[in-house]
């Protein structure tokens, strides 16, 4: 993780608080996060900005846009994408190539640019 940025890539984790679901978190949480995190990018400055699992992306850019991949949103100057959530739990990504796929797709994106 201390490396991503060298490689123009950043993993946000808006709480250190585990949850199960991103549903857990508080608001308070949401935006303790959200200054964290610019804080962090404007200290780094990433050319891409990865979120993991679209429940994070959509509260944090209180977006209604859905499904994992590019984003139009810039963030501190870096560009936005969005991985499924890993976790066994996601139901709409369930086998581990459903999501690999999503990671190769940001693999992509960042050398794109």
């Amino acid at each position: 993780d201390q490396r991503l940025a060298e490689f123009g890539l950043a993993l946000a984790n808006l709480c250190p608080r585990p949850t199960r679901a991103a549903s857990e978190l508080t608001a308070k949480e949401y935006e303790e996060g959200k200054a964290a995190l610019a804080q962090k990018i404007r200290a780094t400055c990433p050319k891409v900005v990865a979120f993991v699992g679209l429940t994070v992306y959509q509260r944090f850019f209180r977006s209604k846009s859905r499904g994992a991949g590019a984003k139009p949103e810039i963030l501190e100057g870096a560009r936005v994408f969005v991985v499924p959530n890993p976790s066994g739990l996601n139901a709409t990504y369930p086998g581990f190539r459903d999501k690999l796929v999503w990671f190769e797709r940001l693999r992509e994106f960042a050398d794109e640019g």
